[in-house]
């Protein structure tokens, strides 16, 4: 294998008028590999490093779809190791929503833009999946076990994303583990029965470190809430307030 400058010296050299044996003679390298070449219009590019494997770490350059693509994975997503190297991202999302499935791909592809996504039908479900070498390095909460049974702490570089990008992430968290809806109730008024109608926000999960990232974020955007009670392990945090629901509704919407 050759490195890309190894590849541009040659064909810098084949550029001048040289013939392959000769630019074969003085580099060492075969004919038919440089032949190989000038069929390539240019070299083939490497795979762009990932940010936090860097010398010096960044953040991803798409903060938005990163945001909402660690709502997604916080909800629904697991990482789980190739056997021969590297990570497979899935995400969960049903089949009645194609729109969900269609803007995790894109979230994907925007942080992750040279690994593949596909996928893979499940009963009711679909898990968009990618394959990588870097999403634990992306996901640092990924570990053993279902994620209500460890920690789940942010890392100062995503808390940072978070804080500038709190809609996306709050947006990826409803549509992996929460919904919109129509609640109605029923009052007298003059002496006749009416119904009202009224929108809803329900997020709920099982995690007590997910649930406190969901509210502390809602409560950094000025959005009120509370918890409802129930007998499952699970927590269900409501939004109901005409003013929240509105904000939501800005920013979120029901899913399709």
């Amino acid at each position: 294998m050759y490195d890309i400058g190894v590849r541009k010296q040659a064909l810098a050299l084949i550029a001048t008028g040289r013939s392959l044996n000769s630019v074969s003679k003085e580099t060492g390298i075969s004919r038919a590999a440089i032949r190989a070449w000038q069929v390539r219009i240019e070299p083939l590019p490497r795979a762009a490093p990932c940010p936090r494997c860097r010398t010096q770490p960044t953040e991803p350059v798409d903060t938005a779809a990163y945001a909402y693509l660690l709502g997604l994975y916080l909800g629904d997503g697991c990482i789980s190791a190739h056997p021969r190297g590297g990570h497979h991202l899935r995400i969960a999302c049903a089949d009645a929503w194609p729109g969900l499935i269609d803007a995790c791909r894109t979230a994907i592809t925007s942080v992750r833009p040279e690994d593949k996504v596909y996928i893979l039908q499940k009963q009711g479900c679909v898990m968009v999946t990618s394959y990588g070498r870097h999403w634990t390095c992306l996901f640092p909460q990924h570990g053993p076990g279902r994620k209500h049974r460890r920690t789940i702490a942010l890392e100062d570089w995503q808390q940072r994303i978070v804080d500038t990008r709190p809609w996306e992430l709050v947006r990826g968290l409803v549509h992996s583990d929460g919904c919109r809806v129509t609640n109605w109730t029923t009052r007298v008024v003059g002496g006749e029965r009416k119904r009202y109608e009224y929108p809803r926000y329900f997020f709920t999960n099982t995690s007590t470190d997910i649930v406190q990232l969901y509210t502390d974020t809602l409560d950094g955007l000025g959005v009120a809430w509370r918890t409802l009670r129930q007998s499952r392990a699970a927590v269900t945090v409501s939004v109901a307030r005409r003013e929240s629901v509105a904000l939501m509704d800005a920013h979120i919407g029901p899913k399709y």
